[in-house]
């Protein structure tokens, strides 16, 4: 039994020959480039369409010393958060006829390094990179002194220079913790991701300075920095409900830790026992009951800003570097109302 037949596609030779004119003449027609007469065009746009042919952007691409491709490297795409800023990221590509290459370094320096190199190998023009916890910054420094543009997102790497676009983190979180205090809470659990990555530290300062504010003292024993995606996190989330005197109210600190203790309280019987606010929407949390109030980013605007500035630096723009800090909003759903015994 034979396998498959491969087509093998056709070119601009074979068009010349189908139209019978010349191959400087096809060129011209593709590449709207020269004169050529209506009678003749007609006849090579009628060979194009009816032989298949399309034009290697690629080989032109390289003619002209650039691949038109930009990466985007972030945690996971599987986050809803990172998923939006991919697609924002994707649309601005697209309408600038650039192609976008997407890959996760699910927190791992040397995954993310191993990606950035393969990029750049492949003559990327320049990546959108939220750096992985551990990242190297001789290495970036050393890919951005070859010519790669790098533009971070939602995170920085410190001590390099670059574009920045990047939440409020510490802003945000203070918002969120306030509005907690201010419906009579005054133990509020934190929940963050590991210290070591940049926003988690953002988040933790702005849960602290909403304390501070309100004159409450800072307890480490109802904090717990973790990766939400650890398969041990029960007993030390246990361990913390169950204090002698518990948390009457919670503050998450990203959305996979949201999604985590939901169904953590769930299982204990205690869904809507306590205050909850979380850092980043996601998916169903209006439809929960009550409505998980959140403390809500915008991962698109992230995502278009920063190909846009991305696609500034490859379009040879020499301005100082610009750190962009948006500010999150907060979204009353239920959750975060629920009364404290200070109400």
């Amino acid at each position: 039994m034979s396998g498959p037949t491969t087509r093998t596609r056709a070119t601009m030779s074979d068009v010349a020959a189908a139209a019978g004119v010349s191959l400087k003449t096809v060129s011209r027609v593709v590449n709207q480039d020269g004169y050529v007469s209506a009678e003749t065009l007609a006849t090579v746009q009628e060979a194009i369409q009816r032989l298949g042919f399309r034009r290697n952007e690629f080989a032109r691409q390289l003619r002209q010393g650039t691949t038109a491709t930009i990466g985007l490297i972030m945690e996971d795409v599987a986050d809803p958060f990172y998923s939006v800023l991919t697609r924002a990221v994707e649309d601005v590509a697209l309408a600038h006829n650039y192609l976008l290459l997407s890959a996760s370094s699910n927190e791992d320096a040397s995954r993310s390094r191993q990606i950035v190199e393969s990029f750049s190998s492949r003559g990327a023009d320049g990546i959108i990179l939220a750096p992985a916890q551990g990242t190297d910054p001789a290495f970036l420094a050393a890919e951005i002194a070859a010519g790669c543009s790098i533009v971070f997102v939602d995170r920085i790497v410190p001590g390099i220079e670059a574009d920045t676009v990047l939440a409020d983190n510490a802003g945000g979180s203070c918002e969120g913790v306030t509005h907690l205090i201010a419906h009579g809470h005054r133990r509020i659990a934190f929940f963050g991701d590991d210290a070591s990555v940049f926003t988690a530290g953002e988040r933790l300062s702005g849960y602290r300075l909403a304390l501070a504010d309100a004159g409450i003292a800072f307890d480490d024993d109802l904090v717990m920095l973790a990766a939400p995606t650890r398969d041990d996190l029960e007993g030390g989330i246990d361990r913390i409900l169950d204090l002698e005197d518990p948390p009457t109210a919670i503050f998450a600190g990203n959305n996979r830790w949201s999604v985590r203790l939901l169904r953590h309280l769930k299982s204990r019987g205690e869904i809507a026992t306590r205050g909850f606010v979380g850092f980043d929407d996601f998916e169903l949390s209006d439809v929960l009951e009550p409505g998980v109030t959140v403390i809500a980013q915008d991962p698109a605007t992230m995502g278009q800003l920063s190909a846009d500035l991305l696609l500034r630096r490859v379009g040879g723009d020499r301005r100082a570097f610009e750190q962009v800090r948006l500010s999150p909003r907060l979204v009353v759903r239920g959750s975060g109302e629920l009364p404290g015994p200070h109400a």
